[in-house]
């Protein structure tokens, strides 16, 4: 008897949570996915991105860097590829070669493409991106082209790996919510002690997929949050919070692919932060966040899929003067201000013409009623609390994807300026700011791609900015 009891009090509370997980008793659907993953961790030490600071390559691996691709199929045949993955970002050039060659091999335009970076600042610099941050000599920049042809060949042939897993499926989404960011421009670091309350803007939503197959096994998580991953900033490969959040949900669920995919996370940070603990701690919250939405009622998405992707140009400001760059280079302490002005300065010579604008992608997606909205860039808060306003409070809203070529301030911030609005286009190596009205391109190229393929604006309007 006592045998019997013991079976009851561990056997119970797992058929508890098949059930609320809809492992028993799936439903039926016409929706097809694959699922698969590629490790992208470099086998030699590299520099690192996301911070100048840093000084040396790389030593060691805390947490593996992994690219994750969610392949789905509707009922018409009509497929759309998630790619998540452990970096600080895609530079224009990287993207534009993976999207050819899967649309050569697999015959994916665009728009049924998806590449989104974690943003994580503890992973190898890929291809040409921030170059002017990065203090590295001859040999160590000659790492970077190889990492990045390999790489590309690894997210293509991860697709690949994707497109042959296809079974049928479930689909299910649903917005959680969790509280660890922290608005940056509107709250100093290192007086949070003292604080008693945080100013915003913020957006807390953790949109959630869920995809089960018919055997009724969970089989992807796919997730995300706005926030940096910069907990960390040492000299080890990792994915920061995300990376631990993934983990988190890949142990609590055996044999389940977790993906994260970065929001609009440019202005906030977890905080405090600065140890391998807090790390732990916030990709705890965020699975704990995770698991609370599969535990619940998710809604179950029909099986149709309608995508749309489109490039809009967003109007660059005046190139500085030669009398201003030359009296950056002599007055500031900052070593990648003096670098990004030298080369300014050298292209300026040689006659080279600046850009007056950057083409921009934004790209829209309807997963059943599901409106999922992508955009480029190191994208602000604000632009989540926006399309909201404009498509409704359960639209998902992703930033970093398919280019990372700067921030992406709101009309306000590009007047306040600050990192975010001025100087973080020298970081990128763009010769100067945004020019305003860059925020309206923006929302009007999204509302007109999204109705496109009938995804109109919502009638009511439940959100306000502060």
């Amino acid at each position: 008897m006592k045998n019997v009891i013991l079976l009851l009090v561990f056997v119970f509370p797992l058929l508890q949570a098949q059930v609320t997980y809809g492992f028993i008793t799936p439903a039926a659907t016409d929706w097809k996915a694959g699922v698969a993953r590629v490790n992208i961790t470099p086998k030699q030490p590299m520099w690192m991105a996301g911070y100048g600071v840093r000084t040396k390559p790389s030593e060691g691996t805390r947490l593996e860097l992994w690219a994750k691709a969610l392949v789905i199929e509707d009922a018409n045949g009509q497929k759309a590829v998630l790619v998540t993955i452990d970096l600080l970002g895609l530079p224009k050039d990287v993207s534009d070669n993976i999207r050819k060659q899967l649309q050569a091999r697999y015959g994916l335009a665009k728009a049924q493409v998806l590449l989104n970076s974690s943003h994580t600042h503890s992973a190898p610099v890929v291809g040409n991106a921030l170059s002017d941050v990065y203090p590295m000599n001859a040999a160590e920049w000659k790492k970077v082209p190889e990492y990045t042809r390999k790489l590309e060949e690894q997210l293509v042939g991860l697709v690949g790996t994707a497109l042959k897993a296809m079974e049928p499926v479930q689909l299910y989404a649903q917005n959680g919510v969790t509280r660890f960011q922290v608005n940056r421009r509107n709250n100093r670091e290192a007086a949070l002690l003292q604080q008693t309350e945080l100013n915003g803007p913020n957006d807390y939503a953790v949109p959630v997929f869920k995809v089960v197959n018919t055997k009724g096994k969970l089989k992807a998580i796919a997730f995300g949050y706005a926030c940096h991953p910069t907990v960390l900033n040492d000299y080890k490969w990792s994915g920061d919070y995300p990376g631990y959040a993934q983990a988190e949900l890949e142990k609590f669920h055996p044999g389940v692919t977790a993906m994260f995919f970065q929001s609009a996370g440019a202005d906030q940070n977890p905080l405090p932060r600065g140890t391998e603990s807090l790390a732990r701690q916030y990709g705890r919250e965020l699975a704990a966040a995770v698991n609370r939405v599969l535990e619940e009622d998710m809604r179950v998405l029909s099986a149709n899929i309608k995508t749309a992707y489109t490039e809009v140009d967003l109007p660059l400001g005046n190139p500085p003067t030669e009398a201003a760059l030359n009296q950056l280079i002599s007055e500031t302490n900052v070593d990648y201000y003096k670098r990004w002005a030298t080369r300014m300065l050298a292209e300026m010579k040689k006659g080279k013409p600046f850009r007056t604008q950057y083409p921009y992608p934004l790209q829209v997606w309807q997963l059943g009623d599901q409106v999922m909205l992508a955009l480029g860039g190191e994208l602000v808060i604000e632009y989540a609390i926006r399309l909201k306003q404009i498509f409704g409070l359960n639209t998902f809203v992703l930033g970093y994807s398919n280019d990372v070529m700067s921030y992406i301030p709101s009309e306000k911030i590009l007047q306040e300026g600050g990192y975010e609005g001025e100087t973080s286009q020298r970081a990128y190596g763009l010769h100067t700011t945004w020019a305003p009205g860059l925020e309206e391109v923006i929302l009007t190229g999204m509302t007109g791609l999204a109705r496109q393929i009938g995804v109109a604006p919502a009638a009511s309007n439940n959100v306000k900015t502060k």
